[in-house]
């Protein structure tokens, strides 16, 4: 709801998403058009280009002159190995992200009938509202239509941790030294390592991959909530 409103709608929300798809295509094709399909012996003048149709004119060097035959440029493709197995790779993942693709607009789907259904907020005049006011609007609902089972009344600081509960986690786990994030270096003493690879694995540990501690978006797996699971829990962590 909340990623919702602050992408303007569904429309802008499924527009994205099929840019991010277009610029991966994109992003691999032109990578492999500059290895495979350029020759940079023309494009940066170490070799002569024969304009055999105009012998007398000044040798000036174009874009195109550079540019290898389709033939040509399939046939070094093929004959790469390694680029191959790069494209299958990316191949790989481009489908698990149109597989991704398709889920997502399922969700926005839903989230955008509950706007227009439950909240009385058409698309068209989603940007004109505030974050506040459509928090407001989720709190009278919950009076009364009880949207959410696990109390009677929400209130605008239930909505926050839940919006925020994936970010609580990680800097609760951080504060309380659970992660490995600081070394000991000599000469530098501590030192904090936390790039955006590290935190994407401890992500995908906790949130969101097969062995992850919650079943879904807002709840934690049952043998997570037993004090006596805790250790053993943790070792397969």
């Amino acid at each position: 709801i909340y990623n919702l409103h602050q992408k303007n709608g569904f429309t802008c929300m499924l527009i994205g998403e099929i840019f991010e798809l277009m610029q991966f295509i994109f992003v691999v094709a032109f990578t492999t058009f500059l290895i495979s399909c350029v020759d940079y012996d023309i494009l940066f003048a170490n070799k002569a280009v024969n304009h055999s149709q105009h012998p007398s004119e000044p040798i000036k060097v174009t874009l195109p002159d550079a540019f290898l035959p389709p033939n040509v440029c399939s046939a070094r493709i093929q004959a790469n190995s390694f680029l191959i197995c790069i494209l299958v790779i990316a191949g790989v993942f481009w489908v698990h992200r149109l597989v991704k693709f398709i889920y997502n607009i399922c969700c926005y789907w839903e989230i955008h009938s509950f706007y227009i259904n439950a909240l009385k907020i058409p698309m068209s005049t989603l940007p004109y509202y505030t974050w506040q006011e459509v928090q407001a609007r989720i709190v009278q609902i919950q009076k009364e239509h009880q949207i959410c089972i696990h109390k009677k009344e929400l209130t605008e600081l239930d909505i926050y941790h839940r919006i925020l509960r994936f970010k609580n986690y990680m800097v609760a786990m951080v504060n309380k030294s659970l992660l490995p994030i600081r070394f000991r270096l000599p000469l530098l003493g501590d030192t904090v390592f936390y790039t955006r690879g590290l935190k994407y694995n401890f992500e995908l540990i906790f949130f969101w991959g097969p062995g992850s501690l919650f079943e879904n978006e807002w709840s934690l797996k049952a043998e997570y909530k037993r004090a006596g699971n805790r250790l053993e829990l943790a070792e397969k962590l």
